[in-house]
């Protein structure tokens, strides 16, 4: 029996190796930690994060870490896992209740949705405003069955990261910048013949005559073929 108590010491296994004048400590520590993750996910941008909130992501970082180290480390005590548990939960429920409740705080947490298409053309400041890349963008406009900018009103990226995309009616397709992969790499400074281009950065479509040309409205070079078909559904 002096054995299994002595195999079996609670007092380590509860507490570790630290004595109590160490657990405010990890209050302050597991509360920094907090803000730290929370603000670099924010800074990750809306991708980042898609499918899930930055609360959960916030949650399931903080308990993991919190869960692993009392898991493999004999000298930290399961009750700095649990304050850290509990610390995390409460940052939790009082961050949520301020989104709730504030809309400058909701804004600063969570961040905006933003405008990336606005009538068939790229809405260039937003666009750049987001790490987002055109290979990505357009798969997932692909994804939606959309082969050209001419079919959409709008595409708007949500905060959880999803893209949101209103179409216009088949009636009311306009001509656009092509996203299919072997139509928009056949993107060029030279015009082979006159007709309507669409910018390749930009997607503003103009009518041009063979020779070169630079976009009126972001001054880039190279231009695609633009096209007019409607969506596949």
């Amino acid at each position: 029996m002096d054995e299994l108590k002595q195999d079996f010491d609670w007092s380590a296994i509860l507490f570790g190796e630290e004595n109590w004048t160490f657990y405010p400590e990890v209050v302050l520590r597991t509360l920094i930690m907090y803000v730290i993750i929370l603000f670099s996910l924010r800074l990750l941008g809306k991708r980042g994060v898609k499918q899930l909130s930055v609360f959960e992501l916030v949650v399931i970082i903080s308990l993991g870490s919190a869960a692993g180290d009392p898991m493999f480390y004999k000298e930290v005590g399961l009750l700095s896992g649990i304050i850290v548990f509990i610390c995390i939960i409460l940052a939790y429920k009082i961050t949520t209740y301020f989104v709730g409740k504030h809309e400058t705080f909701e804004r600063l947490i969570e961040g905006t949705c933003t405008c990336l298409i606005q009538d068939g053309r790229f809405a260039i400041e937003n666009f750049k405003k987001e790490p987002l890349a055109y290979d990505e963008f357009f798969s997932e406009l692909r994804a939606s069955s959309i082969s050209h900018l001419g079919q959409v009103q709008q595409a708007i990226i949500e905060t959880s990261g999803n893209i949101s995309i209103y179409y216009y009616a088949d009636e009311d397709v306009k001509y656009g910048l092509p996203i299919l992969p072997q139509l928009y790499k056949q993107k060029s400074e030279t015009i082979p013949a006159p007709g309507l281009y669409a910018c390749s950065f930009c997607g503003t479509i103009t009518e041009l005559q063979p020779t070169k040309h630079n976009c009126t409205r972001c001054n880039r070079k190279e231009w695609v073929k633009a096209i007019n078909t409607i969506r596949v559904r």
